[in-house]
């Protein structure tokens, strides 16, 4: 099993859900996350005033797929979330133990 960890803008999370729903994923966590990386933040206007603004607003999605589903789930995440500019985010895959339901006491692959 892999872990799927990605940051996005947050406008295009819809695209990423319905792109990663085709392949039939089924579960998924979203937060709502700040940060800056090589964009370095942006500056906006507010009542004439300029600030910076230095921690971007994103949205982190976290997954656990099979391994046989990961490289499909994570073209898909990249083509529905790519713009092309800075700022598009990043993806992380981690490997992944174990996974317990809680409820059934279920382990490994019938967990998720």
């Amino acid at each position: 099993m892999k872990k799927i960890e990605a940051i996005i803008r947050p406008h295009l999370l819809e695209n990423v859900k319905d792109a990663l729903q085709a392949l039939g994923v089924q579960g998924m966590t979203i937060s709502e996350v700040r940060g800056f990386g090589r964009q370095k933040g942006h500056t906006e206007m507010y009542r004439g005033s300029e600030y910076k603004v230095e921690f971007v607003p994103k949205i982190k999605l976290e997954l656990v797929l099979d391994d046989d589903v990961t490289e499909g789930a994570i073209e898909a995440i990249a083509k529905a979330a790519r713009t092309g500019k800075f700022g598009d985010g990043k993806i992380f895959v981690f490997s992944v133990e174990d996974a317990i339901r809680i409820r059934t006491g279920e382990h490994g692959e019938q967990a998720v």
